[in-house]
């Protein structure tokens, strides 16, 4: 009975001790190494949820080894479980593959900051106010309020315009007057509103020119530059202004027309 507990029961309770002591340094170890991995990556300024998901991977792969050691000290035959695992993994990469390529794509927004959460952006389609980038897709606002939910895979394959990343914008505005109109009154007017607006910026200066001699109209492009906050309401207001003054100093604005000319032919 004892060469039998000191061949089989002995050396099976030692490799069950030791699996354990394996298994609960190694889930210490893996806890203090995810904590060591955290503060680097916060050092190095990565965005918190992009250092939450790598800990999330990192402890995984960690406790998957440990768990590994500790059956292999058990003398479980662990190659078939790895293959298993491996191959699942592979089913899941394969029927996943839209979803990792939209990982893939946050995590390179969250990386490079082509834009950040609050400024105004096309992408993929859509103008609106960016609120959340997350792991597999963002949210955005558009300005009727409508919440926006777009695949990060759409958004980094395509051409991303950021209104909000530069602190100035041009206002780009076009004004005709007809063809009866007195050009330098009407340029006269148009410096008259830029210059009396103290949001227009005088470094760089305003462009006022005639652009265009078009089929009904004379064509001013009017370009201030402004902060980017004021862009909208610079250029609302500048053309309600430009009408009114241009109303009342008799200056038209033309509308597309056509006119037709009607010959009789006299009657032989």
């Amino acid at each position: 009975m004892e060469n039998f507990f000191d061949a089989y029961i002995f050396p099976w309770i030692v490799d069950i001790v030791i699996a354990l002591a394996i298994f609960f340094i190694g889930r210490w170890v893996t806890k203090q190494l995810i904590k060591l991995l955290e503060r680097i990556l916060r050092k190095s300024k990565v965005d918190d949820m992009l250092i939450n998901f790598i800990a999330s991977i990192a402890n995984v792969i960690l406790l998957l080894f440990v768990i590994v050691a500790a059956l292999n000290q058990l003398g479980v035959d662990t190659t078939s479980l790895i293959a298993l695992v491996g191959a699942a993994g592979l089913a899941i990469g394969l029927s996943l593959q839209d979803s990792l390529k939209n990982f893939a794509a946050g995590v390179m927004l969250i990386i490079f900051k082509p834009f950040r959460e609050g400024d105004f952006v096309e992408a993929a389609g859509v103008s609106a106010v960016v609120e959340h980038i997350q792991i597999f897709n963002t949210v955005m606002r558009t300005g009727d309020n409508r919440e926006v939910i777009v695949p990060n895979g759409a958004i980094y394959s395509g051409v991303i315009t950021n209104f909000s990343a530069r602190d100035t914008r041009r206002v780009d505005m076009v004004f005709g007057i007809g063809y009866d109109d007195d050009l330098r009154k009407a340029k006269a007017i148009l410096a008259e509103i830029i210059e009396a607006d103290e949001r227009i910026l005088k470094d760089p200066a305003p462009v006022i020119a005639v652009s265009e001699l078009a089929d009904s109209s004379v064509n001013f492009v009017v370009r201030p530059w402004v902060n980017s906050a004021d862009y909208w309401a610079v250029l609302w207001e500048t053309t309600e202004a430009v009408k009114l003054r241009f109303d009342e100093e008799g200056i038209s604005i033309p509308y597309p027309q056509m006119d037709v000319h009607l010959h009789k032919q006299e009657e032989a």
